[in-house]
């Protein structure tokens, strides 16, 4: 059996081709990067408010649950990213989330907590809310 051989390698057109399928493909490639760059930043802005969002019905609700402890008023407080607290301030760079809380009379002995989480160019924010009734096992 007898195979057909070309010597001659490969041609100009064949590498100008070649390099002209590379390009495109690196161009469309770079034209997603703006993209996922923003997606990213929704993502990690979205998932720093939902811990947010978590802690603040959770700490509420732990404070309704305890008898001993005075139902608190609804609030408005902004949070960082680096962190919160009195002691700490706020650094260059740092997001400010805005956490609106109201808690409202929802039947006898049950109060509705409900939670706004929002950021800058985010208006709208993310939201929960949680029902709390006085527990006498949380009593301390």
């Amino acid at each position: 059996m007898s195979a057909i051989h070309n010597n001659r390698g490969i041609g100009l057109v064949e590498v100008l081709v070649a390099i002209m399928l590379v390009s495109i493909a690196l161009v469309a490639v770079l034209a997603m990067q703006p993209q996922a760059l923003m997606t990213a930043g929704r993502t990690d802005h979205l998932g720093r408010a939902a811990g947010i969002l978590l802690n603040e019905l959770e700490r509420n609700e732990a404070i309704i649950m305890n008898p001993t402890m005075d139902i608190p008023a609804s609030s408005t407080r902004n949070v960082y990213t680096g962190g919160e607290g009195d002691a700490y301030a706020p650094k260059s760079g740092d997001t400010t989330y805005t956490v609106a809380t109201t808690i409202a009379t929802s039947g006898a002995n049950a109060w509705r907590v409900t939670t706004r989480i929002t950021w800058p160019g985010n208006a709208t924010g993310i939201s929960g809310s949680i029902l709390a009734t006085r527990q006498e096992a949380f009593r301390f």
